[in-house]
């Protein structure tokens, strides 16, 4: 487990520098909204997927630590994953030990609604590292129950097999509150579409696809209960769709 924290910290340098320039400059800043949570979900991929992938593509359990805060320049999101965290990195198959993180910032444009995005996200297990770098311009729109944040961005990407510019990303996460039966609920999504990349990586598929689909109830101030819909096209080092659903119990800070 020391190699996976030691190697992530060795990645992520740049991710680390991103998201403490963000916080830094909240001394002098508005502080507008934060939170923060730790939880435990459980992945489980489709029969279909399983047997697409040939028994690459594994059920498995994962920890999570997530936070983001807003500012009045705009505002800092992250989460690290530790996943299979009850076995050795040494196992076979793909089904040892991973980690999985990633940092994005946005910097407001004045009051235009537009800022500058950028984000990395860094995926480690034994015998294959990958890190997208990626820069771009965003857009922020929210009402009193809604929230939508598009991006589109160009790719740098870093792997043990290919190195370099790898096209386009264009995405977004939403999310909606309501209330059912006295409950609190949030529907949430995000989606990112890999375009024109380079035909070095992924078996030469220019195209990719990544995202889920999520439904959350707030219990209460502290426990949250999500379910989604996980899915990947030609992305996650398959060249086919790959679906399955998580279920997701979070302590929120």
């Amino acid at each position: 487990m020391l190699r996976y924290f030691m190697g992530f910290l060795r990645k992520s340098t740049l991710a680390a520098a991103v998201l403490t320039a963000g916080f830094s400059a909240s001394a002098s800043a508005d502080y507008q909204y934060g939170f923060g949570n730790v939880s435990i979900s459980r992945l489980d991929w489709t029969d279909k997927t399983e047997d697409h992938t040939k028994n690459r593509k594994k059920d498995f359990t994962f920890l999570e630590i997530e936070g983001g805060a807003g500012f009045d320049w705009g505002e800092v999101y992250g989460f690290f994953d530790l996943e299979n965290p009850h076995k050795s990195n040494e196992e076979s198959d793909g089904d040892g030990r991973r980690t999985a993180m990633k940092g994005t910032l946005r910097y407001n444009l004045g009051q235009t609604g537009f800022n500058i995005y950028g984000h990395i996200y860094d995926f480690s297990s034994a015998g294959f590292d990958e890190q997208n770098r990626l820069l771009g311009v965003g857009f922020n729109y929210q009402n009193a129950n809604f929230f939508w944040k598009p991006f589109v961005a160009a790719n740098n990407t870093e792997t043990t097999f290919f190195s370099g510019y790898n096209g386009l990303v264009a995405g977004w996460v939403l999310g909606y509150n309501f209330n059912l039966l006295e409950q609190n609920f949030m529907f949430t999504n995000w989606h990112e579409y890999e375009f024109d990349r380079d035909t070095q990586y992924q078996e030469g598929k220019k195209d990719g696809q990544n995202g889920a689909v999520a439904l959350w109830w707030n219990a209460n101030k502290k426990i949250t209960l999500g379910i989604q819909y996980r899915y990947a096209d030609d992305k996650l080092g398959e060249s086919t769709y790959q679906d399955g659903m998580v279920y997701t119990l979070k302590y929120n800070l």
